[in-house]
């Protein structure tokens, strides 16, 4: 079973400001940690919303709207990909998550990954050492895909085709659905404790409903691939696409040593041949 762990936003991560050497080497030894159990897929930060972009579908029509983006809880700094046998493993690590993480008050959504109405995802060697930037977009949920509702064989066939296109062009590199809220589990951390709260939740409009990972000149290349995507254009239909580019490791300067990145750098490959069949 595999499921994504999503590190909710708070005002540090929406103000841009990057952890310090201790938590970097932190979060560093804990996905080392998954890789050399073989269980870690990705592990990605996002940058702020300011620096990101929402493509809101209203009445058939898109409309591009830059961030930043107040509702911090709705948002999200970054996520981890793991491969376990069951929930309750996945959710025995991430109750591991560093206590350095925002002072011991962090709050994480655990989400099983998959399509409940069976479309395949998209999993490509992992995009690293190429100069594009690389971008998350992420799909708003809303009550048709927390219910599950089955877009019909049409719809899936004409995303399938284009997950398909933009895979050969080298542009895609990840991507998938996510199963409905109830489902999952939300952890929040608190004086050196965990709370799990299992879905679903109400709120549709602060969940996702899936993902995709590119690698692309441009953030304009990401919201013309998103504007072309066949989502539902439905006069009914009201959602959002959000836009977020992910961090590098020059990003981090001189807090991210060069052991550090020697590090990450061979987890990576331990991570893309664990992907391999």
């Amino acid at each position: 079973m595999r499921f994504i762990i999503l590190r909710k936003a708070d005002a540090a991560t929406e103000a841009g400001e990057l952890p310090d050497p201790a938590l970097l080497d932190a979060m560093g030894k804990f996905h080392q940690e998954m890789a050399a159990a073989g269980i870690l897929r990705a592990g990605e930060g996002l940058k702020p919303s300011a620096d990101g972009v929402r493509v809101q579908f209203k009445h058939g029509k898109a409309q591009v709207i830059d961030g930043p983006f107040t509702e911090s809880k709705e948002l999200i700094a970054g996520f981890s990909m793991i491969e376990v046998e069951s929930r309750e493993e996945a959710l025995a690590w991430v109750r591991r998550w560093p206590a350095l993480d925002a002072n011991g008050g962090v709050e994480l959504e655990l989400r099983e990954v998959g399509c409940s109405n069976g479309l395949c995802g998209v999993a490509a060697t992992d995009a690293t050492g190429a100069r594009n930037p690389r971008f998350m977009l992420i799909l708003q949920s809303d009550a048709n895909t927390e219910a599950s509702i089955d877009p019909g064989a049409e719809r899936l066939a004409a995303m399938a085709q284009r997950n398909q296109e933009a895979l050969d062009a080298g542009m895609l590199f990840g991507g998938d659905g996510l199963q409905p809220s109830a489902r999952g589990a939300k952890l929040k951390f608190s004086g050196g404790r965990s709370q799990v709260i299992d879905g679903p939740y109400a709120e549709a409009k602060e969940l996702i409903a899936g993902y995709w990972l590119l690698q692309v000149p441009s953030r304009q290349h990401a919201i013309d691939w998103v504007l072309r995507y066949p989502y539902p254009r439905d006069k009914d239909d009201e959602y959002y696409v959000e836009i977020r580019k992910l961090y590098e490791a020059e990003d981090f300067g001189e807090a991210f040593s060069p052991e550090a990145r020697e590090a990450e750098a061979r987890m990576r490959v331990q991570i893309a041949q664990a992907k391999l069949p």
